[in-house]
């Protein structure tokens, strides 16, 4: 793995690439489709893209932490967090993308 992180720029090229629209319009697509799926999210309903995985907004409950460091207790406050769960899919091509490369 090479470890490159994808950006919203590689993802606009490469709508652009396999689409044919315009870079500006490829952009637009990409920044319109990253939007719905952050209002929904924010909203607390749960995303799922078909073969890829689903996004889930999960709250957690207050508890009590510990300073590694000093070993002080510290309240750690509730709050929503974002969960994937990667598809069956997704999954079984990972993992034969890593049999196929020896990793």
């Amino acid at each position: 793995m090479s470890g490159k992180t994808v950006t919203r720029a590689d993802l606009s090229e490469a709508v652009y690439q396999a689409v044919g629209l315009s870079r500006s319009e490829s952009a637009e697509l990409v920044e319109r489709v990253l939007e719905l799926v952050s209002d929904e999210l924010v909203k607390g309903k749960n995303v799922k893209l078909s073969s890829f995985g689903s996004f889930q907004v999960r709250s957690k409950n207050e508890r009590v932490g510990r300073n590694p460091k000093t070993g002080e207790e510290v309240p750690i406050l509730p709050r929503r967090v974002l969960v994937f769960k990667p598809s069956n899919v997704l999954k079984s091509q990972i993992n034969k993308n890593m049999l196929n490369s020896g990793k």
